[in-house]
């Protein structure tokens, strides 16, 4: 099996300026590993090379690399509370980035209204 190949300087320098665009300042993000299984068909999980971080209402990402041009996202609160962004796999790093920021920053949203209409009703 061929081995992933790790994120290249061009791709962890656009990673960073993704994430000051973002959050207005440098974020601290983490190498870590990530075990996918590539096809749906594959029984074996495949270890594929992710940057992980976390922002300031405790949200999760991680974004995988799971060939040349091949990228896969998430981001979650809990394991209950996990979210991709509905496309299977990326082409263009950058693209995987802005729609998973997008679809995190309208998941925060729509979960910060649903803990106020929760903690109303409790009232």
């Amino acid at each position: 099996m061929t081995a992933i190949p790790d994120f290249t300087e061009a791709e962890r320098r656009l990673f960073d300026a993704a994430l000051r665009e973002r959050y207005g300042r440098a974020v601290e993000v983490q190498d870590v590993e990530t075990e996918i299984r590539l096809m749906p068909a594959d029984r074996a999980l495949t270890v594929c090379p992710a940057l992980y971080w976390e922002d300031a209402e405790r949200c999760r990402f991680a974004v995988s690399k799971t060939g040349v041009d091949k990228f896969r996202s998430m981001f979650f609160w809990s394991i209950k509370d996990r979210f991709s962004t509905g496309k299977e796999e990326y082409d263009n790093l950058g693209d995987c980035l802005v729609t998973t920021l997008k679809m995190q920053e309208e998941a925060a949203r729509r979960r910060i209204q649903e803990l106020g209409a929760e903690a109303a009703g409790a009232a």
